[in-house]
């Protein structure tokens, strides 16, 4: 997986993406439908129709990354609202997701970010 990015967020793109947008299609979508900031460190999540490709736009430094996966068997678990354009994820959302679980695992421990002295 993508690993050493210096990553602020990482949004998915609820519902489904034609597949053939590449890097200007893309972040056309995340400024305007989104409202995000393409530039702004941040990965953004895109998915096909049939749930077996992902393309996924970055911003470093100066220029774009696009990472494309695609699944020979099996689907990504991706979340279809509808209310909504997009989805903020944490890292390790993101990476549940590739590894074909879904996003938000409720069996999951929870992180720790301090220890509480009682």
């Amino acid at each position: 997986m993508i690993k050493g990015l210096a990553v602020n967020q990482v949004y998915l793109a609820t519902g489904f993406t034609d597949m053939r947008k590449s890097i200007n299609g893309l972040s056309l979508i995340v400024s305007e439908q989104f409202g995000q900031d393409p530039f702004g460190g941040s990965v953004f999540v895109f998915c096909n129709r049939s749930r077996d490709k992902l393309k996924i736009l970055y911003w470093e430094c100066n220029g774009f990354w696009l990472y494309y996966r695609r699944l020979d068997q099996g689907k990504f678990q991706w979340p279809t609202q509808l209310n909504v354009q997009s989805v903020s994820l944490t890292w390790r959302e993101l990476h549940w997701l590739l590894d074909g679980l879904p996003y938000r695992q409720t069996q999951a421990h929870t992180p720790v970010l301090g220890l509480k002295n009682n």
